[in-house]
């Protein structure tokens, strides 16, 4: 399932690293929750993306409410404030098919190009890109191998374990579509 998490309004730039730490180790206690997985991430100025798994919708929203009290409460103490961090109910939609998770994974992954960031990195260190096993250059990600302290769970499901990989792993090439404008 991919999600999507919008700040507030007004509230400091999450792609610094400070809050990236802070968001770090919030995604290193709830990543993994009574069936509730979070397998990849990305960290953009005012919003998060998450590839999760979850067993039911009960267990997603379980999930996903952990997650992000761990993220608001972590964020909440760095800035010296308290309050609201995110602006409405997280956005979900399901992941069908290996192409829809292979896309969903360079969306997330591949992100921070889309918003002219990270142009000059072979991986943005503020997405899960470091423990990400599936990029066509070696090297690039660390795969299961370095998952001791990884902020993401491995996947279970099929789908995001190998069944995106049959369309091929990812590469620098591959990069998350830009909206077109209205109009367009």
């Amino acid at each position: 399932m991919l999600i999507t998490v919008k700040l507030m309004k007004g509230l400091p730039r999450l792609r610094r690293a400070a809050p990236r730490q802070t968001l770090k180790s919030a995604f290193l206690k709830g990543c993994e929750y009574h069936g509730f997985r979070m397998t990849h991430y990305s960290i953009q100025d005012d919003h998060l993306h998450f590839i999760v798994e979850a067993k039911d919708r009960s267990t997603l929203s379980r999930g996903m409410q952990g997650l992000l009290i761990r993220v608001a409460k972590g964020l909440n103490r760095l800035w010296g404030r308290k309050g609201k961090v995110f602006r409405t109910r997280y956005h979900d939609r399901i992941l069908r098919s290996g192409r829809e998770v292979r896309n969903a994974i360079v969306y997330v992954l591949r992100n921070a190009w889309k918003h002219g960031k990270a142009l000059n990195e072979l991986v943005d260190r503020f997405a899960s890109g470091l423990w990400f096993g599936g990029w066509k250059r070696r090297g690039r990600g660390q795969g299961a191998d370095g998952f001791e302290d990884a902020p993401v769970a491995l996947p279970r499901t099929w789908l995001l374990r190998k069944g995106w990989r049959r369309l091929g792993l990812i590469g620098d090439q591959d990069q998350p579509r830009r909206r077109r404008p209205a109009g367009a």
